[in-house]
């Protein structure tokens, strides 16, 4: 898994990002930035407004000025990438763009983040239509919000900000959580198989809504099986795991297994190979030792909708992710 679009969107909706605030939508709503989907077209579909975009388009500026869209990423964290996506507008797209970053605790509103420190993280670049633009980031500080900026109007379908989760560990020093969770830093660094749908998806918060939404593989016809390496949100100890195949009726894994693997890479089972049921969520209380990380094997193959490992961190974890978010806080 290489490339910074193999990390997680930190903006995307179903990660709890948001549009909060934009300078213009006459045309199309600013919310559609963040939608999971691939960008969707019908041609000759107007409504009131004009043809329909699965996208944010502004009105034509006859000022001088420039159009920009304000994001709460749905999880803070240290951006590696950013994909401008300009899908479907050909005749409309801005012809420059730039995003800015900046971080602040809390749940701070439009007004207070236009008094932020905002720093560049892509300069003003220019746009193609149709495009899907990539830009990598050098950036090391922690990133809570972005500015896209559009120079001077027109279309854009996307915005990806692409990452790697920095938990805020107020949120999980002292408290039992979900090891396995993406929003708390976990990650799925290697898997045997992502024919359907990624594995990180497994990791993604609340309940798959589809069969879509979870970690599907392609037919084995080989007798081995498929399996995936979760890197664990800090070191810890689980508890409690689960493995969810909601929705996944007719093809859910006939049996998993969970290993345990600690910081010197020595292994231990978790749970032993144990049969799975379809459209099921499967709850599994157990005790491990210190862990950093675990694989998931599923026999044959299948897939998976949600994975928890409920536990706690250690206390030199939890002294290590202090450290680290203000670290970052500070631009340390």
């Amino acid at each position: 898994m290489t490339g910074f679009t193999t990390l997680p969107d930190l903006a995307v909706r179903t990660l709890g990002g948001s549009v909060i605030a934009a300078s213009d939508e006459s045309f199309a709503a600013k919310e559609n930035l963040l939608n999971p989907w691939t960008p969707a077209f019908r041609p000759e579909t107007f409504g009131p407004k004009g043809q329909e975009y699965d996208g944010w388009e502004t009105a034509r500026r006859r000022d001088g000025d420039h159009d920009w869209a304000l994001i709460r990423l749905g999880l803070p964290g240290i951006v590696h990438g950013v994909v401008i996506d300009t899908a479907w507008f050909e005749g409309n797209f801005p012809t420059h763009a730039s995003v800015e970053a900046c971080a602040l605790d809390g749940h701070p509103s439009p007004a207070e983040l236009a008094a932020a420190d905002w720093r560049e993280i892509v300069p003003r670049s220019p746009l193609k239509g149709g495009t899907a633009h990539s830009f990598l980031v050098d950036n090391g500080r922690l990133v809570t919000h972005v500015r896209l900026n559009m120079f001077p109007d027109g279309g854009i379908a996307r915005l990806r900000v692409h990452g790697e989760v920095v938990p805020d560990p107020t949120y999980l020093a002292g408290l039992t959580v979900d090891l396995a969770a993406l929003e708390n830093g976990a990650r799925v660094t290697e898997c045997s198989n992502m024919f359907y749908s990624s594995p990180d998806n497994m990791l993604f918060p609340g309940l798959a809504r589809n069969q879509a939404e979870g970690w599907e593989t392609a037919r084995r016809r080989d007798g081995a099986n498929d399996w995936a390496l979760i890197a664990l949100a800090a070191p810890g100890i689980i508890r409690l795991a689960e493995i969810d195949t909601t929705h996944l009726k007719f093809n859910a894994p006939a049996a998993f297994a969970l290993t345990g693997i600690d910081e010197h890479g020595t292994t231990t089972p978790l749970l032993p190979r144990t049969p799975l049921q379809p459209d099921t969520r499967h709850r599994f209380r157990l005790t491990s030792p210190e862990v950093t990380h675990v694989r998931l094997d599923i026999h044959p193959d299948g897939g998976i909708s949600r994975l928890r490992l409920w536990g706690d961190l250690t206390p030199e974890a939890e002294r290590h992710l202090t450290t680290w978010w203000q670290e970052l806080c500070h631009g340390t």
